[in-house]
């Protein structure tokens, strides 16, 4: 198994910023991908960002430009840094890891809020 444990999030302005942080554990070798999803009330949890271990990023349409998503493989931590931020941007964000075998694994989850 693996651990996620998230931080970061909060109350934002619209046009502010905010950075996310996810630091894996327990069995981070088994881990090829990971990112991060959201979930807004009354919708499904859809795709962000994700990081192979090789590096190859893969961002939602909606937020490419202002989202970036780095990884450092030897601390086993992703990072989300969220520019301009818009009030459809809130949401529960959810870590993810995604091992070798397809499986993903999820984090805590926390609170992004963007006022207008």
């Amino acid at each position: 198994q693996v651990q996620l444990v998230q931080s970061g999030g909060g109350l934002v302005q619209a046009g502010g910023s905010l950075r996310l942080s996810c630091a894996a554990s327990g069995s981070t070798f088994r881990v090829n991908t990971m990112g991060w999803f959201r979930q807004a009330p009354g919708n499904q949890r859809d795709l962000v960002a994700t990081q192979s271990r090789g590096g190859a990023t893969n961002y939602a349409d909606t937020v490419k430009g202002r989202f970036t998503i780095s990884r450092d493989n030897a601390q086993n931590t992703v990072y989300l840094e969220m520019n301009n931020l818009k009030p459809e941007d809130t949401a529960v964000y959810y870590c993810s890891a995604q091992f070798w075998s397809g499986s993903y694994h999820w984090g805590q989850g926390t609170q992004v809020t963007v006022s207008s």
